[in-house]
Parts: C-alpha cells; sequence; structure tokens
C-alpha cells in the first residue's frame, strides 16, 4: 500500500533556514523548481508588504527524493535559506502583542523571552508550505487540475471575480500588485492599505481559492476527520492571520431560503472518453464543488477571512513580561498588509490538501500506477 501524502516543516523566522520533508509522493514525476519559485515569490510580493521581502528572495532546494528532476518515491526535502540569520543575536522581547502568538506560546512553554515563540510562530514558516504546494500543483496539472488562490476583499473594499477560466484569473493575479482579479478595484483596495499606514493601523482581507476540473469522489462522509471540506477549512486556518473560512456560498446560506442554497442536478451522457463535462453535473455551484464531505466533480471554491496582522506601527497596550507594568506592545517589521501573500499561501495549502485526497482515492506507488486507478475510475463513472 502506498503510504498517505505528508509533509513536517522546521526552521526559524530568523535561523539558517527552513526545511520540510514530503513523504507518499509517487515516483516518475517530473519536477520543475520554476513555477515553485513563481508561487514564493507571490508570497513575498503585495501592496503593503514591509521591508523584509526585499531582503529575501526565496528559490527552493531540493535535498532527497528525486533523480535527473524526477520523483524516485522516497521521501522529499527540500530548503529555503534565510539571508536573514540573526537568531542567536536577536535581543530578549518582554511585551507581548495583542493578537499574536506571544504571550500564549510563553505562557505555554515556560519562557520569558518572546523571540523563542515568535521565531517559530512568525508566518516566515508558511514559505517552507508555499514549497510544498507548489511541489502538489506538479502532481495534480497531470490530471488536468488547476489550482489559483487570488485576493476578493481588502478591508470593507470588495472586488469579486469575473466569470472566467482560472488560466484567465491566474494572469490577472499575476499582474496585480494585490494579487486581486478586479483590475477596477485594485486603487480602491490600495487606498484602504495607504489609510491604515498613515493611521499606523493594519489592515486585513478576504482570500480565495478556486480549483477546476477535480474528478468527484474525493473525501468521504464515512467519517468526520475524512470529510473534504472539514480538512481544507483545518489547512487555511492554520495560515497565520485567518481567522474564518467558507465553501461555496459560506455564511451566505445562512441567510438564504434551501431553494436558494442547493444545486439542482442535471445529466449529459459523455461525448467521448476525453470528455469529463459529461455525466451528472449541477446546474449551480454553491456548495463549491462538496457535498456531504466529497468532491461533486463541480469547481471547488473557498474564501478565507486574514485578520489585520498584529504589529502595529502604534502599538496597543501590553503587559511587561518581566515587570508586570503596562506597557506599549513590542514593535516588529512594518507590515501594513499581508492579504496578497495570503492568497498564495492558501492556493499552496488548498493545492496539497487536494492532492493528498486524490491519491487517498487513486494513490500508487508511482506515476503509473496513479494514471491507471485515475482512468480507471473514469470509465467506472461513465457507466454509471
Amino acid at each position: 500500500m502506498a503510504p498517505e501524502l505528508t509533509y513536517r516543516t522546521a526552521g526559524e523566522s530568523h535561523g539558517p533556514c527552513l526545511v520540510a520533508i514530503v513523504e507518499g509522493f509517487p515516483a516518475g514525476v517530473g519536477i520543475d523548481p520554476e513555477p515553485i519559485d513563481r508561487l514564493l515569490h507571490l508570497r513575498q510580493i503585495g501592496y503593503g508588504r514591509g521591508p523584509r521581502m526585499q531582503m529575501e528572495s526565496d528559490r527552493v532546494e531540493f535535498l532527497a527524493g528525486l533523480r535527473r528532476g524526477k520523483t524516485i518515491g522516497s521521501p522529499i526535502a527540500l530548503r529555503l535559506a534565510n539571508r536573514d540569520y540573526s537568531i542567536d543575536e536577536r535581543l530578549p522581547i518582554t511585551r507581548p502583542r495583542p493578537g499574536h502568538a506571544d504571550l500564549a506560546g510563553a505562557m505555554k512553554f515556560g519562557t520569558g523571552d518572546i523571540q523563542d515563540v515568535l521565531e517559530r510562530a512568525s508566518a516566515r514558516e508558511t514559505a517552507a508550505r508555499v514549497a510544498v504546494g507548489g511541489l502538489a500543483e506538479q502532481l495534480l496539472a497531470l490530471f488536468d487540475i488547476e489550482v489559483v488562490g487570488y485576493v476578493v476583499a481588502v478591508g470593507e473594499v470588495s472586488a469579486p471575480p469575473p466569470e472566467v477560466s482560472l488560466a484567465r484569473l491566474r494572469r490577472l493575479r499575476d499582474k496585480s500588485p494585490l494579487l486581486a482579479v478586479s483590475p477596477e478595484r485594485e486603487a480602491e483596495m490600495m487606498a484602504v492599505i495607504d489609510g491604515a499606514t498613515e493611521a499606523g493601523d493594519t489592515a486585513g482581507g478576504v482570500v480565495e481559492v478556486q480549483a477546476a476540473n477535480v474528478p468527484p469522489g474525493l473525501g468521504s462522509h464515512a467519517q468526520w476527520c475524512h470529510r473534504l471540506d472539514g480538512r481544507l477549512a483545518q489547512v487555511l486556518m492554520s495560515i497565520p492571520a485567518v481567522k474564518g473560512v467558507e465553501v461555496g456560498l459560506g455564511f451566505e446560506a445562512a441567510r438564504r431560503p434551501g431553494s436558494e442554497v442547493h444545486d439542482e442536478i442535471a445529466y449529459r451522457k459523455p461525448r467521448s472518453k476525453r470528455d469529463r463535462r459529461g455525466g451528472f453535473r449541477r446546474r449551480t455551484n454553491r456548495a463549491g464543488g462538496i457535498e456531504g464531505g466529497i468532491t461533486n466533480g463541480e469547481p471547488i471554491l473557498v474564501r478565507a477571512a486574514v485578520k489585520p496582522i498584529p504589529s502595529l506601527a502604534k502599538p496597543l497596550r501590553s503587559v511587561d513580561l518581566a515587570t508586570k507594568r503596562p506597557v506599549k506592545a513590542a514593535k516588529e517589521r512594518a507590515d501594513v498588509c499581508v492579504v496578497a501573500p495570503a492568497a498564495a499561501v492558501a492556493e499552496a495549502v488548498v493545492a496539497f490538501e487536494l492532492a493528498r485526497a486524490f491519491l487517498e482515492k487513486f494513490g500508487g506507488d508511482s506515476l503509473g500506477e496513479v494514471r491507471r486507478n485515475f482512468h480507471g475510475y473514469l470509465e467506472q463513472l461513465r457507466n454509471l
């Protein structure tokens, strides 16, 4: 039996590097570092970012698991170097920031130096997850599955995506300084960030991820932990600053009658073996491509609410760990808005979770075995 697709990351914000080890990736998949580096670049850019993003320039380095550019079935080890390697020289911090892991982490691990906590709690760790997600995207692409993340709101300014192909959305996203897909609303969103900058404050927003050509049958209703919508919610909530997740209509479904929430079913006989739009379909996609915890063949649609980051130019009130006296919270780097990079991270974690569910359904030790399982399943669906 092929092992489950999993990964772990290690590394601190100002340590020598970030590393990740991926297990369960099938042999025979050609890996190109350039698309992974492009996704890493998207995580680093975005209107409202601080000075460290000009310092770092992430590029993935594979240390194990590949031979001549192809996976060989063994664990894949990858590395991202930190240019700012100063962990041992950084001074102690004793003024916890409200909204960050500072105080909760210090209490959990019994430390009076918050630097010990923020080194790992930092969103810098997400760079390793983006690299792992970029790896997963290359596997999904072999089965025509595409995943795209982008910004749909900053503050109260919403910028919903146009009804175009995912390829078009990706092109719009890649041209935007905010990783948004509504050019006509960019100036308004940037004005929100400018206002927060002038006020010494920060701004949040909403990111959305779509995945196209996902086959029906990923995930399961049979056990709570196998429901794919719950799994996607968990990986999105694990991104620092994410405080809410929606699938499909999300919270809007609570405000509508059932007749305006559920997706009616239709059927069209497949025209050929390559016709993936044939068979059972939904007339709408209010469920976001998932029913009963199982993909239904419609595009996956999920959103995540990204709070304003807690490192403020005008810090909030806090209490010093050492003196127990009221103080202003510590001030770290001057990011004002991280919604744009959160879109890249969201794309990566969704891609990996979809790849994990895909291999649970069709998995094998090699790409050839996965292909056979996948195409055999499609044939079964055509005969349903």
